[in-house]
């Protein structure tokens, strides 16, 4: 089976193009540059997928926490196209497509689901439609409709992933925080209370291949995994792992400060997520608590 992967030169998509290789797919991936196994969004465009493409997997988006990037329109804009754009250039692809069937899956996040206080019980999964309540919320929702399939394109399935934060040692929360945890300096952020809804990304990337490969997942599907716990919980979990002390708070109006409120909510707010259809469809977590995937990342055992 060949499989396209928009964004496979980042984060998740190095990791996922690797196990899709290893596991014997022949893999295009979609980026801003040519080059070997490689096509533009450019030439997705105007040429369509691949002959023989019948997996489209989309993990394309500009980082919304690059601390180097000013909180401008021109860059809230950047954030935007880059999900919204190239998931609706995709789904063009796949209606141009002579395959009569194939599978999109469309890696999304979990912030179209109403932020939790401290003392809130409610547990969201796949069932609840999601809402519209700030900038983040509004892009997941547009996110997921510019990856619809339309009825008229027969065959192909879509399927919305919802993922948590991805936890790796190569970026994402963990990149950004590692130097400061090693040297002892890391902790909780805000009050630590807020929900953290995650994923290791090794079970990210095995899920989207399990998707691939089973016919009947469709739909949403929240990637995350099975402990709920607080951004407090997982700073503990993450400094344990790294045998160092958990003692400072980054305070709300620092993060306020540093990126801006509208996209500071992303670790000073959270949801708490789980999935009712992976357990349904019998996936095994390899990484089903905080502390085993904090370990693994570090590079350290129980």
């Amino acid at each position: 089976m060949a499989v396209l992967v928009g964004g496979g030169t980042g984060f998740i998509g190095k990791r996922l193009v690797k196990l899709l290789t290893t596991s014997g797919y022949d893999v295009t991936i979609v980026s801003r540059m040519p080059g070997l196994n490689r096509m533009t969004w450019h030439d997705l465009e105007a040429k369509g997928l691949p002959s023989g493409t019948t997996a489209v997997v989309n993990v394309a988006g500009q980082n919304v926490l690059d601390p180097t990037r000013r909180w401008t329109p021109g860059f809230k804009q950047n954030v935007w196209n880059s999900r919204v754009n190239s998931a609706a250039t995709m789904v063009k692809a796949i209606g141009k497509s002579d395959e009569p069937t194939g599978v999109f899956i469309n890696v999304s996040g979990v912030s179209l689901y109403p932020s939790a206080g401290p003392d809130s019980k409610e547990i969201y999964d796949e069932s609840h439609p999601g809402v519209e309540y700030d900038f983040m919320s509004r892009l997941c929702l547009a996110w997921e409709n510019a990856a619809i399939i339309p009825d008229d394109v027969k065959g192909w399935r879509g399927v919305r992933l919802r993922t948590g934060v991805v936890l790796g040692r190569e970026g994402g929360m963990i990149g950004n925080t590692y130097l400061p945890f090693w040297l002892g300096l890391g902790g909780p952020v805000a009050s630590g209370l807020q929900p953290l809804p995650w994923i290791h990304i090794d079970d990210l990337c095995a899920i989207i291949l399990l998707a691939i490969k089973r016919s009947e997942i469709s739909g949403s599907l929240n990637a995350v995994a099975p402990e709920i716990v607080t951004n407090g919980e997982f700073s503990k979990a993450f400094a344990r792992a790294l045998r160092r002390p958990a003692v400072f708070t980054l305070p709300e109006l620092i993060l306020d400060l540093m990126f801006t409120r509208e996209r500071a909510v992303l670790l000073t707010s959270g949801a708490r997520v789980t999935s009712k259809r992976l357990p349904e469809f019998g996936y095994q977590f390899q990484y089903p608590d905080v502390l085993s995937a904090c370990l693994e990342v570090v590079g350290r055992k129980r």
